[in-house]
């Protein structure tokens, strides 16, 4: 189960999980940054529905079927993104990793690599768990990049999948990690990630 006092951190950022101290912070991004939501499932083009989004996460966490998390800028204290555990399974020892966005003035500078390292961190080795599997939409093309950069496997595409924030359907393309691909590899692969981005290569 996941320990409600976590909190992940490396030498830029910190992960912890999302409280409801959080939310005016969060419900700021609406009015600076909506199109952080471009590719979302849900609208959030406003502060009620982005508010509807935030009780949503709070109804799945008192469930036990998702944790939310914010990310820290640790040199300002700031919340700069978001991201989460969710369809949470542990007796099949497996979780999905989504609903991950970043302030656009901290994207390309390693954010996701040092917050992907975390999670997974976490999720294979405290949790022990033997699958994460993550999920896009076809069309968002920097998502898909950043899961292939980090080494993700890409395992298909649900076609027609789920109806989006704009009144369609997206296909969505299916990327997983398993715990011998972490320690076989991967874990590696995004320290040196990590360690690239701290240098500014």
């Amino acid at each position: 189960m996941i320990d409600l006092s976590i909190q992940l951190s490396t030498e830029r950022f910190l992960v912890r999980l999302l409280t409801t101290n959080d939310v005016p912070q969060l419900l700021s991004f609406i009015d600076t940054e909506p199109e952080l939501w471009k590719y979302a499932l849900v609208p959030c083009n406003d502060r009620p529905s982005m508010q509807q989004y935030l009780d949503d996460a709070f109804a799945d966490y008192e469930k036990e079927t998702a944790f939310p998390f914010v990310v820290i800028n640790r040199a300002t204290g700031e919340i700069v993104g978001s991201t989460r555990f969710y369809d949470f399974q542990p007796k099949n020892s497996s979780t999905l990793l989504g609903y991950t966005w970043y302030s656009k003035h901290q994207q390309g500078n390693g954010i996701n690599a040092h917050c992907k390292f975390l999670m997974l961190q976490y999720a294979f080795e405290v949790l022990q768990l033997e699958r994460v599997e993550l999920r896009a939409d076809l069309r968002n093309d920097r998502s898909i990049a950043a899961m292939r950069k980090i080494g993700f496997t890409q395992e298909g595409i649900l076609r027609n999948h789920l109806p989006v924030a704009d009144g369609t359907r997206r296909d969505s393309i299916i990327f997983s990690a398993l715990k011998s691909e972490w320690f076989g590899g991967m874990k590696a692969r995004l320290e040196q990630l990590i360690f690239r981005s701290s240098e500014g290569i």
